[in-house]
């Protein structure tokens, strides 16, 4: 049995503990990166759900299943598996005890150039916050609607419970063959999001804003464009190998319910910094301002409300015992 292992350096404390616990059970591995290994039965990606949607962002072979582990104990959707239970499947690994769930992706043309596939969604907006965007959305060449709003977004299943929910579109169980479509805020009170078949492509053209349009992907990277983005399903979807049966569809979507309930009742700053910590995964405070441009005082204010509603809970850094490092508690 040949096993890769992807992180962001060879050196990272996190693949270098992969590795020896690999080597302790007799199994054969090696440090892969981001480079397709025809050769390999699985790879095991460190950085938690974050690390596996880089991962999928950046390989060109996602047809060897991915086995994603976090480095703290709030177990994700895409990595159940923390650093220290590890050890405790590596047999089950050995021994091929696990289901393979396949999540579709979304292939990106920006102006006709292609980008990276995406596993959540692809969403395009003005470069500048509360500024409107006009556009059309044609699916199959079809126009279905002229709008003006603060954006659209194109969402997987698994990423409809993620930036699309949030602006009012439709939770997808994971295994539907479809993608969802949301008009933020439209100026037309009747718009209403759309599914749509997978199969489908999806155009987003004639963008106008009183400055440029960004398209954001997965909601790291932005790049800039000019008229259009095309969208349509990536081959092969991303495998994922799931450990823990209880970490259904049903389940996460439970869970995504039971958040979005307990926002409503937020100060904005808070929600903010929640689901940023529920996209992202473990973060320190730092990161949190970087990601969120909040200002470190209101960073640390909303921090102490999570904290002390039970929302959030503060660690140590496995990295540097100097940092504290923030995650949204289990129960």
């Amino acid at each position: 049995m040949q096993i890769g292992i992807s992180g962001v350096t060879p050196t990272d404390i996190a693949v270098k503990t992969i590795k020896t616990v690999l080597d302790d059970y007799g199994l054969s591995s090696r440090y892969v990166g981001y480079k397709p290994q025809k050769d390999l039965d699985c790879v095991i990606v460190t950085g938690g759900d974050r690390g596996v949607r880089n991962y999928f962002h950046k390989t060109q072979d996602a047809q060897v299943p991915v086995l994603g582990v976090g480095e703290s104990e709030s177990s994700g959707f895409l990595a159940q598996i923390d650093l220290k239970e590890f050890s405790s499947i590596v047999n089950r690994i050995k021994k091929l005890d696990y289901e393979t769930s396949e999540f579709s992706r979304i292939a990106v043309k920006i102006d006709g150039k292609p980008a990276y596939p995406v596993l959540n969604d692809v969403a395009v907006f003005s470069s500048k916050s509360a500024m409107l965007m006009e556009h059309v959305l044609r699916v199959n060449h079809e126009e279905v609607w002229h709008d003006s709003s603060d954006g659209v977004i194109i969402s997987t299943p698994i990423g409809s419970s993620a930036y699309s929910m949030s602006a009012g579109g439709p939770m997808i169980f994971q295994d539907s063959p479809v993608f969802g479509i949301v008009s933020v805020n439209s100026l037309d009170t009747t718009r209403r999001p759309l599914i749509v078949h997978d199969t489908s492509i999806i155009e987003v053209d004639d963008i106008s804003s009183r400055l440029f349009c960004e398209v954001v992907m997965d909601g790291v990277d932005r790049f800039r464009i000019n008229n259009t983005l095309e969208c349509t399903k990536s081959v092969p979807s991303a495998r994922v190998i799931k450990i823990k049966k209880d970490s259904t569809a049903v389940s996460a979507l439970t869970k995504k319910v039971k958040l979005a309930e307990d926002l409503l009742n937020m100060p904005p700053s808070s929600k903010l910094l929640l689901k940023t910590l529920e996209f992202e995964g473990t973060m320190t405070q730092r990161d949190l301002v970087t990601k969120t441009l909040l200002p470190d005082r209101t960073v640390r204010l909303a921090l102490r409300h999570l904290l002390d509603k039970g929302y959030v809970k503060k660690k140590i850094s496995m990295r540097d015992s100097r940092q504290k490092i923030y995650e949204i508690s289990k129960t």
